[in-house]
């Protein structure tokens, strides 16, 4: 099948993903800047998930790009995939209001977590199309980066119940660990 669908479903399912999470901001009640003091845990709450986003959509980019064509199984893979980013915005509102309550933080940490697994999910099903010589296949190789931060979101979330804090910069930490384009798939287009 063509991958041209998918690309163009994904991107439209990652903007209005986007759209969401910016539309549950609030306006400030006053017109100081004092009025802005409550809402900046729903600011950083909801700048850390649109660093989030922006990396699952880069990632997602390149990888497809990489990609020839796609399966029914690379098809479903990828609806799991955009059924956790689309949790985002419900999650980064949740995170954002509560303040530092461990069980926002913890499910935060639960769409971290199984968006990451549903992007290696969709990485197998597209190397078990394409092969395991293939270009995909090449480019993902073994990445410790995807355990690290996989292995991270379970800590924090364990973490979350004893110290939310702690748990909240463990996910700032991973996202800044991707902050930078996976120069994996560079490196095979070249």
């Amino acid at each position: 099948m063509n991958k041209g669908r998918l690309e163009a479903f994904s991107d439209g399912v990652i903007a209005i993903i986007i759209t969401i999470m910016v539309l549950e901001l609030r306006t400030p009640a006053g017109t100081d800047l004092a009025s802005l003091r409550p809402l900046v845990p729903a600011l950083l709450s909801y700048l850390l998930s649109f660093v989030y986003v922006g990396i699952y959509w880069n990632n997602h980019h390149h990888l497809l790009h990489a990609a020839r064509e796609v399966t029914g199984w690379v098809l479903w893979s990828n609806l799991h995939l955009l059924f956790w980013l689309s949790l985002f915005p419900f999650a980064t509102a949740w995170m954002g209001a509560a303040s530092g309550a461990p069980l926002p933080i913890a499910l935060y940490g639960a769409v971290l977590f199984m968006a990451g697994a549903a992007y290696r999910l969709l990485e197998v099903a597209l190397v078990a199309h394409h092969g395991h010589d293939s270009a995909i296949a090449r480019a993902l190789g073994r990445s410790r980066k995807e355990f690290l931060s996989v292995a991270s979101y379970a800590a924090a979330i364990a973490l979350a119940f004893v110290a939310p804090r702690i748990s909240q910069g463990i996910y700032v930490a991973v996202a800044l660990l991707w902050f930078v384009p996976d120069p994996r798939f560079e490196r095979v287009e070249r």
